[in-house]
């Protein structure tokens, strides 16, 4: 049985939306941030070393980092779901966008975040980090032009892992004059599954991460 060690308002509600498109049973540990400091309890390090939020436990082994786990679930437990044919060069784009999401595009947002709490000694480096911001935003824009997910017109674990991204960018107001990531936002918030694991994982904002 898959375990999801979940933290509330992070980036392991992705995992359960995983888990729902796929039909899998698995089961939710709830941990809660500090309401001070948002930072995740020190019981998350009884599971993983870095003590992070996903982190998944699946028949005694541990696996952390969201790319990794999206993996992980898809080869294992997905029957060829969510992913295309790993002969195919259709595979090669899939695994560019899965390994985008954290290696490149989290990124500026993670900095502007930051930054923005500096007040006035930060300012120096927004500009940098807005232009960085609307350069990854709009790659991802231009992308999706006549596509309904980044492959075409299925969902994949890509889109799974890339939808942090999205999210977090429209809740902040940075989704403004990017028509396609805006509706393809919408479209996979609409989907069944992904309501399915906001229902068990609990409501989640980005306003504070």
């Amino acid at each position: 049985m898959i375990v999801v060690h979940h933290l509330n308002e992070s980036r392991s509600q992705r995992i359960l939306w995983l888990l729902e498109e796929l039909s899998l049973p698995y089961e939710i540990k709830k941990y809660q941030r500090d309401a001070q400091t948002r930072l995740a309890p020190a019981e998350l390090k009884a599971i993983h070393p870095l003590g992070k939020s996903p982190v998944i436990t699946d028949d005694g082994r541990v696996v952390a980092e969201s790319g990794a786990i999206v993996d992980y679930i898809i080869r294992r437990h997905g029957d060829g779901r969510l992913q295309p044919d790993p002969r195919s060069s259709q595979y090669d784009d899939y695994m560019q966008w899965l390994h985008y999401s954290e290696g490149s595009a989290m990124l500026p947002l993670l900095l502007k975040l930051y930054v923005s709490r500096l007040a006035d000694a930060g300012a120096p480096l927004m500009p940098r980090i807005d232009s960085e911001t609307s350069n990854h935003l709009g790659y991802v824009d231009a992308h999706l032009k006549g596509r309904d997910y980044l492959l075409g017109s299925a969902l994949t674990g890509a889109d799974i892992q890339l939808s942090f991204v999205g999210e977090i960018a429209a809740a902040r107001g940075n989704i403004s004059g990017y028509s396609n990531l805006g509706a393809w936002v919408r479209r996979f918030q609409a989907r069944p599954a992904y309501k399915a694991a906001i229902t068990r994982g609990g409501p989640y904002s980005f306003a504070k991460q």
